[in-house]
């Protein structure tokens, strides 16, 4: 009884791993990238935004193209220039002597709203944290998120994303 059951399930293995049953239906097509790949990202620059009591301390842009709600937007402000640019993630906090300062944003699958609040009164606020700043905004796929990589650093998550310098255009 016990050979014929090792023969008998010997026999079903073979047979499972032989079946194979028809292909599934065509996915749907792809967008081609530059290098005839897929796009996995979206980007832009935002220059010279300035924050003022006109604009309640705030900007909303809209994307230019297709955000579905599935995707994951990220915004950088250009925080230092040395010998390199320093980006950093927002929301970026300030701990001011007035108060706190932060830098914060959200998002719909039409625009990207990036503003000032905290603590500390907008209104009497140090030029160089209201004028001329600039942003990144970077729109990922949210099957290319992935929860290994420092989102706050900016060069991983463009060489993750495969953006280069010319992929963020400027909006204004």
């Amino acid at each position: 009884m016990r050979r014929s059951f090792i023969v008998f399930l010997s026999l079903s293995m073979i047979f499972i791993q032989a079946c194979e049953g028809p292909a599934g239906p065509q996915g749907p097509p792809g967008q081609d990238g530059q290098d005839g790949g897929v796009v996995l990202s979206n980007a832009f620059e935002l220059e010279g935004v300035h924050f003022t009591g006109e604009n309640n301390y705030g900007l909303v842009e809209e994307y230019g193209f297709e955000v579905l709600p599935s995707d994951v937007v990220l915004v950088y402000i250009l925080w230092e220039t040395d010998e390199n640019e320093i980006w950093r993630l927002l929301p970026q906090t300030v701990f001011l002597p007035e108060g706190v300062l932060q830098y914060s944003f959200d998002f719909t699958v039409v625009d990207v709203s990036i503003f000032l609040e905290g603590t500390v009164d907008l209104g009497v606020l140090d030029t160089i944290w209201t004028r001329d700043q600039i942003f990144r905004v970077v729109v990922a796929p949210a099957d290319f998120v992935d929860a290994r990589i420092d989102y706050s650093d900016y060069h991983a998550v463009t060489k993750m994303l495969g953006l280069d310098e010319e992929d963020f255009i400027s909006k204004k």
